[in-house]
């Protein structure tokens, strides 16, 4: 039974709690866009699928500590772990937006906020240190950018739970004010290095993979993250006084998002059509999900924090979106699972 699940969780994939991250924001989207039966299922299944890439991850930690520490330690499969931390706090949003429920809220925030500190600076002190370190085209790409979406979503549950904190009410928005901006800051500083690297360096189709599309969704819950501060957030003295920054910074960061969509499908025609590459289900697809939904999320509350009601026609265009990639690639999740099943009998 050991050697069993050491074989099934040795080669886990580190992102996988992007599928949670998607589920999570496609859930809000149905949420805020009147679709509340839908909304709530996702929660359910949402919990399900939390709970078994806890365990899986558990598991390959305890059974195959080495192969853990050596993703953790990888270029390219390392920002993946930040997953953990995002899906966890969107996970948590979901209970306090739909279910009300602050304390478990609190709880989530909480424990997404201790495992942020410790994967934060293990992951970026494992990279710094390191003495071989591959070329720029072989370790950067859309996943780096996880990073950025795990702190931004600190900042959007942690201003969610903060008016059912009592006393401690200040210090949560004092907390999520200090990533929303520290979210700005990372993602400046990685997208650089990403822009370069597709700009002036050679891309093969099989080199934009799915999480390039991270570079629109940590556009899209940075959004999130300024707009639920300009709403929730005008309890704290400071937010108030930077209330006018915020509002600025957030829609700056939601016209990077959106100026990112139709370039990201363009790219998406030219790998698949002409040149061909084959759509097979990978779980990195999850980090193509998560943004298109979230994006959804974000501009419904951008809408809302800055008043602008004519920016709804595009959350009511692009759930249709979300929901068509999210059932697709859990088909294909299924899919690639079932055949994986049938060979091994």
């Amino acid at each position: 039974m050991l050697n069993f699940f050491r074989r099934q969780s040795r080669n886990l994939f580190p992102g996988y709690f992007a599928m949670v991250m998607a589920t999570g924001a496609l859930s809000l989207s149905c949420w805020y866009l009147g679709l509340p039966v839908a909304a709530e299922a996702l929660i359910y299944f949402n919990l399900f699928i939390y709970v078994i890439l806890l365990a899986l991850n558990i598991m390959r930690f305890t059974l195959n500590t080495g192969e853990f520490l050596s993703d953790l330690g990888d270029h390219s499969k390392g920002p993946g772990f930040f997953t953990l931390i995002a899906g966890t706090e969107v996970l948590g949003s979901q209970l306090v937006v739909i279910k009300g429920l602050y304390v478990w809220g609190f709880i989530f925030w909480s424990v997404a906020f201790f495992l942020w500190a410790i994967l934060m600076y293990t992951f970026f002190t494992i990279i710094i240190v390191k003495k071989v370190k591959p070329v720029i085209e072989e370790a950067v790409n859309g996943g780096w950018l996880l990073a950025v979406v795990s702190t931004e979503s600190i900042a959007v549950l942690g201003t969610l739970v903060a008016s059912g904190m009592g006393a401690y009410s200040d210090i949560i928005l004092f907390i999520s004010l200090c990533h929303f901006l520290l979210g700005c800051m990372l993602y400046l500083n990685i997208i650089a290095f990403i822009f370069y690297r597709l700009m002036f360096l050679k891309v093969e189709a099989m080199s934009l993979a799915p999480p390039y599309w991270i570079n629109m969704g940590a556009l899209a819950i940075t959004t999130l993250a300024g707009s639920v501060l300009i709403i929730y957030g005008m309890d704290s003295a400071l937010i108030r006084e930077l209330g006018v920054f915020i509002k600025g910074f957030t829609l700056f960061y939601w016209v990077l998002g959106t100026w990112w969509i139709p370039l990201l499908i363009t790219l998406g025609i030219w790998r698949h059509i002409v040149n061909h590459y084959p759509f097979t289900y990978d779980p990195q697809m999850w980090g193509m999900a998560f943004p298109i939904a979230m994006y959804t999320v974000g501009t419904t509350k951008l809408s809302l924090a800055l008043d602008l009601g004519f920016l709804m026609i595009i959350p009511y265009i692009t759930i249709f979106a979300a929901i068509g990639v999210w059932l697709a690639i859990l088909a294909g999740m299924v899919f690639s699972l079932t055949r994986r099943q049938l060979r091994r009998m």
